[in-house]
């Protein structure tokens, strides 16, 4: 059922399940390691479609604004105990506060990457090309429409700081596919 290891140093067997099957076995496990494509045509497109790149941003914004918030929030319920609570009334206070800071953040991050996966899609579309000026219009509008409610200035400077935010992050992915080998 199992050989016994030629290492000295190793005093244990080495499990093989398939070893009286007469099947190649290993041939299963022989996987390529370049994505496959059903048609020629999808291997031409290097890039996410639109709604791969909205359940990504959508899902990855939530979950980071989720346990972002939820780590602040656990952090202000263990500020605001009192000298007189017991242990059940603190864990409930924490995990009180850090479920309803975490949802909040959560959901607001996800509403951004819900904005800015629309955006970045649709100036795809209508440039027709996909390179770094689509993520840092897709993110000088996502926070100009986020903060479009609480007037222009605020708007403005929304929008800012996400075009910046963006192109760094684009930059810095650009930088780290060039210098860091995969």
């Amino acid at each position: 059922m199992a050989d016994q290891s030629t290492d000295s140093n190793r005093k244990t067997r080495v499990y093989h399940p398939y070893q009286d099957l007469q099947v190649p076995i290993q041939n299963l496990y022989n996987l390529p390691t370049s994505p496959e494509y059903l048609f020629d045509e999808e291997s031409l497109h290097q890039r996410r479609s639109w709604s791969e790149n909205l359940q990504y941003y959508t899902g990855s914004g939530y979950l980071s604004g989720a346990i972002i918030g939820g780590a602040k929030g656990s952090i202000e319920g263990i500020r605001a105990a009192e000298a007189g609570d017991t242990l059940k009334l603190r864990v409930n206070r924490v995990l009180n506060s850090g479920g309803q800071t975490g949802r909040r953040f959560g959901n607001s991050m996800g509403v951004l990457g819900l904005i800015f996966s629309g955006l970045e899609s649709g100036m795809i579309h209508w440039r027709d090309t996909d390179d770094m000026l689509n993520s840092v219009f897709a993110g000088l509008g996502t926070g100009a429409m986020y903060r479009a409610a609480a007037g222009p200035r605020s708007a403005a400077i929304a929008g800012a700081i996400g075009g910046l935010a963006a192109g760094a992050a684009v930059a810095g992915k650009q930088v780290m596919k060039r210098y860091v080998p995969i």
